[in-house]
């Protein structure tokens, strides 16, 4: 079954990011990225989410926010006005990018769902029960964007789901300091992937180096598991718990491990922003120079 429809939460409060976001959404802040036209350019790390969902089949879009977010809605607001702004002051290479980024948003359905208090990831995912419906679907948090080479790492998720069809299905990466992370503990299988016996939420003693991206995919069951899980740490639903709920009822849940040579840029913190910066760069202008050498 192909998923068509994407939870992205995008509620934080950024407060780790202050002032920088103060008014405007961390999931806002920008990152290097090549432009449709050859060229490096900075985009909101969203967009960038948005556009590698968009690219995979996602057609269906559940935007959760919070207040002070009015800033994403009118970003993916599309507005010709201001096309025709940028074309009047000849910057051709801007249209070109923002009139593919506007097609993409007209061949999709977004919908804005509201978390009016900040009471977890996994009560945000909630949120969009009624949108998704009785679908399978995805759960990309909005400050996270991962890079891979043509969305290998996409892909193979989304495969991997649709061969195995778990109850749900999560992104790890091996991490050296894995206290402020939800872990994985689970059994290797010969393809690569992990059968999750158990999921911990920022342990004080982890006994796993298997940090849990937050890239999901699941069935409808996640809707029940979190409705059935209790306020965690910091009085807030989370998601680790519900996976971990379902667990518990014997459905299967898998694993993915991320390639060490996939990037992930992470803009949650002051110090993983300017790693995401960095990367995000380098990675950018490595390509646009194989491209340059190859013509």
């Amino acid at each position: 079954m192909t998923i068509t429809k994407a939870v992205i939460p995008a509620a934080g409060m950024g407060t780790r990011l202050l002032p920088a976001t103060k008014e405007q959404p961390k999931e806002m802040l920008p990152v290097f990225a090549p432009s449709e036209t050859g060229n490096l350019s900075v985009k909101p790390l969203l967009q960038l989410v948005f556009e590698q969902l968009y690219d995979e089949g996602i057609r269906e879009f559940c935007f959760v926010i919070g207040r002070g977010k009015r800033i994403i809605e009118d970003h993916f607001t599309q507005d010709s006005d201001y096309l025709a702004h940028l074309e009047r002051k000849g910057q051709n290479h801007n249209i070109v990018d923002m009139s593919l980024f506007y097609r993409k948003l007209d061949d999709s359905n977004v919908v804005w769902i509201n978390q009016p208090k900040p009471l977890g990831f996994g009560d945000a995912v909630l949120k969009a029960k009624k949108a998704i419906g009785d679908n399978d679907f995805l759960v990309h948090a909005g400050d996270t964007y991962i890079v891979s080479d043509g969305n290998e790492y996409l892909r193979s998720l989304l495969g991997i789901f649709a061969a195995q069809r778990p109850e749900a299905l999560f992104v790890v990466k091996q991490m050296s300091d894995v206290r402020q992370r939800g872990i994985m503990l689970g059994r290797e299988t010969s393809d690569g992937s992990y059968v999750v016996d158990e999921v911990i939420e920022k342990p004080e003693h982890p006994t796993s180096n298997l940090a849990i991206e937050p890239v999901y995919v699941f069935r409808h069951s996640i809707f029940e598991a979190i409705e059935r899980t209790p306020p965690g740490k910091k009085s807030e639903i989370q998601l680790t718990d519900a996976i971990q709920k379902i667990i518990s009822w014997g459905k299967k849940v898998i694993a993915w491990p991320l390639p060490q040579n996939h990037l992930r840029l992470d803009i949650g913190t002051p110090e993983s922003y300017w790693e995401a910066l960095s990367l995000s760069h380098e990675h950018v202008s490595s390509k646009l120079s194989k491209t340059s050498t190859r013509e």
